[in-house]
């Protein structure tokens, strides 16, 4: 897993683009949960705003029945056009435990670029190159050339350490730069 901190801090206002800024009055109507229940796991996980407007992605990851992961996608409604962006930039607070980035350029495509972060524990902005992100589908590396598009039709966090656990995982806000 990698840790990503900026010497630096990003300014939101130096982003190519604002995917998602969150306030205690953001629309969560695009957000979903896919856990693994989906494949007769029994983890559980959940999403809201907090107090002070901060996304809250929580839970309990379970290994029983072959489960093992919990997983929240954002879906913009309409693509996001990437531009001349080459990093994906977002502010977030973990608990100290690894997270799966996931984008995808298309819904209609089956697998998934992911990039492994490592959170802190503290509130951090990290800086991922899109050009890292490798192309996945159910867990499984697929042989496609790594994330080279022009937009973005999901964008998520997946935990799946292979332990069962709870986490937290807090957003502040996610942008392209």
């Amino acid at each position: 897993m990698i840790l990503l901190h900026l010497a630096l801090p990003v300014f939101m206002s130096s982003l190519t683009h604002l995917i998602v800024d969150f306030t205690r009055d953001t629309d969560l109507d695009n957000w979903s949960i896919q856990d693994d229940v989906v494949m007769g796991g029994r983890s559980d996980s959940d999403f809201r705003l907090n107090d002070e407007g901060h996304f809250v992605f929580s839970g309990k990851v379970s290994l029983e029945n072959n489960g093992g992961f919990a997983q929240v996608r954002y879906h913009p409604a309409e693509k996001v056009n990437i531009g001349k962006a080459t990093h994906l930039v977002m502010r977030v607070k973990g608990d100290g435990k690894d997270y799966q980035l996931r984008i995808k350029e298309d819904l209609d495509t089956r697998h998934t670029y992911i990039r492994d972060v490592s959170t802190s524990g503290e509130w951090e902005e990290m800086r991922v190159a899109l050009a890292d992100f490798h192309a996945v589908y159910h867990g499984k590396d697929v042989d496609a050339p790594n994330f080279d598009f022009r937009e973005l039709a999901e964008v998520g966090f997946l935990i799946g350490n292979k332990r069962a656990e709870t986490f937290k995982l807090m957003v502040d806000w996610v942008g392209l730069d």
